[in-house]
C-alpha cells in the first residue's frame, strides 16, 4: 500500500509540474504586448530630449475600453437618451472592466476610477510599473512654446490578453494639444454689450433660467471679481459659477500676479480669454447655471474633460480651444478616443459648440495647404464660425470675418475657420452639399455650420477690473452655447436637449427647405484664406457654404422652428 500512495504522489506530482508549466506559458501568452493601433506619433517638431523620466515618479493615464458601437450622425438630432438608457445601450462591460484591472494590478498598477458610462478606466502605477506593462519609453523634452514636459517615444502597447478590449491609452505624454490665442480684432469700434448682442440675433425672451451650460477651458485662471463688475456694469443678475477642476490648478488674480513674469504673463492671457468665455455666456444667459471645467491642455485633460461632461450633461458645452486635425500632436488613437466622447455627448443632446478656428484655412500650419480644426470638424460637434461688421455702400453690413493678413501675427489680424475634413467622412445629414476639399477634392465633413460675430466691432468685457474686449471665433461658440440654452428653456419638455447640428440641415416637411435657411441670415460676402498663401481659401456665397455656414443665428426663429 505504501509503495502504490509513492507512486500516485510522484504522478500527482509530475502533475502539478506540467501544469504549472501549462499555466507558466498562458501568463507568458496573456501578457505578451501587442502595440495598439494609431498609438504613433511623431516627436514634437523642434523638442530637445533632456533625459529619461525618473523610474519612480508616479504617472496617471485614461484607458479607453471597448464598447458597442454609438449611434450613427444621421440617427442623432431626434430626442436625447437620458444617462440610464445611453449607459444600458453603449457602456462598457463589467466583464471587460474587472478583466482589464486583473490584468493591470499583476503589474502593480493601481485602478483608480472605472467609469462603465464613458467606457473609461484611470490607472496609476510608477514609470517603472508603466514601463513594463506598456513600453511607452518615457522620456523629459523642452520646447520653447511649452517648456519642460514629459512625452513618450515608441507606440504603446498592451498585454495579448487585453488586446481589443482597451482601444486607447491616454496621457503618457504631456505634448501641448490645444491652442488659443486672443484674436486682435480691429480697434477704436465700441464692442457690443449683451444687449446689442440679443438684438442683433433676436434672442427670445427669458433668460435661460433652469439650464446648464459648460464651459472647457485648458488653461488660464478665473476673475470672480471681473465677472461682478461685468454684471454690474451691463445690468445682469450675476449667475452661479460652478469652478470644476479636472486636472488643473485654478488660480485666482491674486495668485496669479504672484507668479513668475514669463508664468504671469502666459497666465493673464489664457485667463483673458476664460473670462470672455465667462461674460459672454453670463450677459446672455444670466439665469442658467456655468460650469466651468478646467484640464490640462494635453490629449488626457481632453479625455477627462469630456468624460465629466457626459456624466454631468449641460445642454450645451462652449469650447474655443483646438488645433488642426491633422497635426502630428494628435495621435491617431487619441483623437478616435475624444471623437467617440464627442458622440457619446450627441447622443446624449448636448450640443458641444466649437469654435472653427482664427487663422483662415491655415489654422496655424506652416505647410500652405488648407486645414480645419478639430473638434470643431468632428461631425458630433457643432461648428461655429466667425463674422464681423463692415460699412458698405454706407450701410453696416455683416459678412465673413476675415482681417490682413489672415492669420493672427504679432501685429493683429485672423479670420474664421472653415473647410473641409480631410479625416472625418461627410456626415448624411450634409450629404447634397456640393463643395469639394481645395486639397484633394475630398467630400468630408464641412465647416462650419453656424456663424456668429468674431471680428470688428468685438465683444465688450471686464479683464484685471478695467473695459476690454474680446473676439474671435473663441467668443461666437460661447455665444451659440447661451443662445442654445435661451431657446431650451422654451420649448415643450419633448423637444429639449437635442444636439442641433443635424437638425440645421434637416428639410421641413411643408416647405421642403433645410431649417438652416429659416432659423440663420445668410452671410453672403468674404473668405477665408490665410496668407502667405493666397487664394487658399473658400467663400461665402448664397446659401451654405463653408466659411459661414448656414449664417448667422435669428433667434426667435430657432425657437419656432424647434418647438
Amino acid at each position: 500500500m505504501a509503495s502504490v500512495a509513492k507512486a500516485r504522489t510522484r504522478a500527482g506530482k509530475r502533475a502539478a509540474g506540467k501544469t504549472a508549466k501549462r499555466g507558466a506559458k498562458a501568463a507568458v501568452g496573456a501578457t505578451k504586448p501587442v502595440v495598439v493601433p494609431g498609438s504613433t506619433r511623431p516627436p514634437t517638431a523642434g523638442a530637445k530630449r533632456l533625459r529619461a523620466e525618473k523610474p519612480g515618479k508616479r504617472v496617471e493615464i485614461t484607458l479607453t475600453l471597448r464598447g458597442p458601437k454609438l449611434p450613427d450622425a444621421r440617427r442623432l438630432g431626434g430626442r436625447a437618451l437620458s444617462r440610464a438608457q445611453f449607459k444600458a445601450r453603449y457602456g462598457a462591460s463589467k466583464s471587460d472592466a474587472d478583466k482589464v484591472s486583473r490584468v493591470l494590478k499583476t503589474f502593480g498598477l493601481k485602478i483608480e476610477g472605472v467609469s462603465l458610462e464613458t467606457r473609461s478606466m484611470r490607472v496609476s502605477g510608477t514609470v517603472a510599473q508603466m514601463e513594463t506593462a506598456f513600453q511607452p519609453r518615457l522620456g523629459v523634452y523642452w520646447s520653447e512654446d511649452q517648456g519642460e514636459f514629459r512625452d513618450r517615444e515608441h507606440d504603446y502597447k498592451i498585454p495579448l490578453s487585453l488586446k481589443k478590449i482597451v482601444t486607447a491609452l491616454i496621457g503618457f505624454g504631456q505634448r501641448r494639444v490645444m491652442w488659443r490665442s486672443r484674436a486682435r480684432i480691429g480697434a477704436g469700434l465700441t464692442p457690443l454689450s449683451p444687449s446689442a448682442l440679443e438684438a442683433l440675433y433676436h434672442f427670445p425672451p427669458g433668460d435661460g433660467a433652469g439650464q446648464q451650460i459648460a464651459i472647457a477651458e485648458f488653461g488660464g485662471g478665473y476673475f470672480a471679481e471681473d465677472l461682478a463688475l461685468y454684471c454690474r456694469k451691463f445690468g445682469r443678475k450675476r449667475p452661479k459659477v460652478e469652478i470644476v477642476s479636472i486636472d488643473w490648478t485654478v488660480r485666482n488674480r491674486r495668485q496669479i500676479e504672484r507668479l513668475p513674469r514669463d508664468d504671469r504673463k502666459d497666465a493673464l492671457g489664457d485667463t483673458g480669454e476664460v473670462m470672455m468665455d465667462v461674460e459672454v455666456v453670463a450677459g446672455l444667459a444670466p439665469g442658467a447655471r456655468l460650469s466651468v471645467y478646467f484640464a490640462n491642455f494635453d490629449q488626457k485633460g481632453w479625455i477627462d474633460l469630456l468624460n465629466r461632461v457626459i456624466i454631468d450633461r449641460p445642454v450645451a458645452l462652449s469650447v474655443s480651444w483646438g488645433s488642426a486635425e491633422d497635426s502630428t500632436d494628435w495621435s491617431p488613437a487619441a483623437r478616435t478616443a475624444i471623437n467617440e466622447r464627442l458622440q457619446a455627448a450627441a447622443a446624449l443632446g448636448i450640443t458641444i459648440c466649437g469654435a472653427s478656428g482664427d487663422d483662415g484655412t491655415g489654422d496655424e500650419e506652416a505647410d500652405g495647404a488648407a486645414h480645419v480644426d478639430f473638434p470643431s470638424c468632428s461631425p458630433f460637434v457643432l461648428a461655429v464660425g466667425g463674422t464681423m461688421m463692415t460699412r458698405l455702400a454706407g450701410e453696416v453690413t455683416e459678412q465673413v470675418w476675415w482681417e490682413t493678413p489672415g492669420r493672427r501675427m504679432k501685429a493683429g489680424g485672423g479670420s474664421t475657420g472653415g473647410g473641409i475634413s480631410e479625416i472625418f467622412p461627410r456626415p448624411a445629414w450634409q450629404r447634397g452639399i456640393d463643395i469639394r476639399s481645395l486639397n484633394s477634392g475630398r467630400h468630408g465633413r464641412v465647416v462650419p455650420d453656424i456663424a456668429a460675430l468674431a471680428g470688428p466691432p468685438g465683444y465688450a468685457m471686464i479683464f484685471r477690473g478695467k473695459p476690454d474686449y474680446g473676439g474671435g471665433t473663441s467668443a461666437s461658440a460661447p455665444l451659440l452655447a447661451a443662445l442654445i440654452a435661451r431657446v431650451n428653456a422654451l420649448l415643450p419638455p419633448e423637444k429639449r436637449q437635442r444636439f442641433l447640428a443635424p437638425l440645421l440641415y434637416r428639410r421641413s416637411p411643408l416647405l421642403r427647405r433645410p431649417m438652416g435657411e429659416f432659423v440663420c441670415h445668410d452671410i453672403t460676402v468674404g473668405h477665408n484664406a490665410s496668407r502667405p498663401k493666397p487664394g487658399v481659401g473658400y467663400e461665402a456665397k448664397r446659401g451654405f457654404d463653408a466659411v459661414s455656414g448656414w449664417g448667422v443665428p435669428i433667434g426667435s426663429a430657432l425657437v419656432l422652428a424647434l418647438g
